[in-house]
């Protein structure tokens, strides 16, 4: 979605605000997962494989292993530079926005990335065999346990990143990705004071549905709802999550038969392809959610 919005409307006119509490730190270097991505898509020298650098080796992962370090999160060598720099500008005082907006110009992105906040949080998945963090959980153990419970560790006393609640302020149209709503879109929106700036702005905001015919489109969100205690699965649910900030909602053209529940919850449903299997089809549902906010 961010690719798309950025076809649409330009890198320049793009502010994307961006979960951090899946940042880890790996081998003494911080890595933000989520920053990086987008950062790598805009740039476009992300790998086909839909994270990392493109075509990166991981001769440095490989030695690490050889020495009988955990090697089981990928961390390319052309990607190891990405966190080397975010661990040095950290290390001498920088802030993960000033980083941010440094790495967008080294690597030539007009956009605006900004992180949640500066302050650390951490998602933690609590499952029968103990607390994880977000990453172990995902990765390492490939999101098949059982989650009891999810908390957001230092979320409380987080501060939005400055120019945060200021782009939320001043965008002409916001847009809720189609990304897990427990543990990516729902972490920003438990930073104090994001959830309150965007129902001020209810009525140009649009959420994306991440869910068609009851299932995730990728990803195991159905695991992350049913760990925060939502066991429907289905676009609805995600209107209902939403439901105070977005007053738009696009689902897709499947799930026809829930748009009588979602317009029930005072919110405009809109039917549409939501599936983004290439770039062009990024583009053609980012102009379709941009126009929705008008209709």
């Amino acid at each position: 979605m961010v690719d798309g919005v950025a076809q649409v409307a330009g890198q320049s006119q793009l502010t994307a605000i961006v979960n951090t509490g899946d940042d880890s730190d790996f081998y003494g270097l911080r890595v933000c997962p989520d920053l990086d991505i987008c950062t790598y898509v805009l740039a476009g020298t992300i790998d086909a494989r839909g994270w990392g650098y493109a075509s990166d080796t991981f001769r440095c992962l490989e030695g690490l292993s050889t020495y009988g370090l955990d090697a089981w999160f990928g961390l390319g060598d052309r990607d190891l530079a990405t966190h080397l720099f975010r661990t040095i500008r950290l290390g001498a005082g920088h802030t993960l926005d000033q980083i941010s907006r440094e790495m967008c110009a080294a690597l030539g992105v007009d956009a605006t990335l900004l992180p949640m906040t500066n302050d650390r949080v951490h998602t933690r998945i609590t499952t029968p065999t103990g607390v994880l963090a977000f990453q172990e959980y995902l990765v390492k153990g490939g999101a098949k346990e059982e989650i009891l419970s999810i908390t957001f560790d230092g979320i409380e006393t987080a501060v939005p990143a400055p120019g945060v609640l200021e782009a939320i302020a001043a965008a002409s149209t916001i847009v809720v990705a189609p990304s897990s709503p427990i543990v990516s879109i729902g972490t920003i929106l438990a930073v104090p004071g994001i959830r309150d700036a965007l129902i001020v702005r209810r009525a140009d905001c649009v959420a994306v549905s991440p869910i068609i015919g009851g299932r995730p489109v990728e990803g195991p969100a159905h695991r992350f709802l049913a760990g925060a205690g939502y066991n429907e699965c289905s676009a609805t649910q995600m209107a209902r999550l939403y439901a105070d900030v977005a007053g738009t909602f696009i689902l897709d053209t499947r799930d026809a038969n829930e748009v009588p529940a979602i317009e029930a919850l005072g919110v405009q449903a809109v039917l549409r392809d939501i599936l983004m299997p290439d770039r062009t089809q990024r583009a053609r549902l980012a102009d379709e959610v941009l126009a929705a906010v008008s209709v």
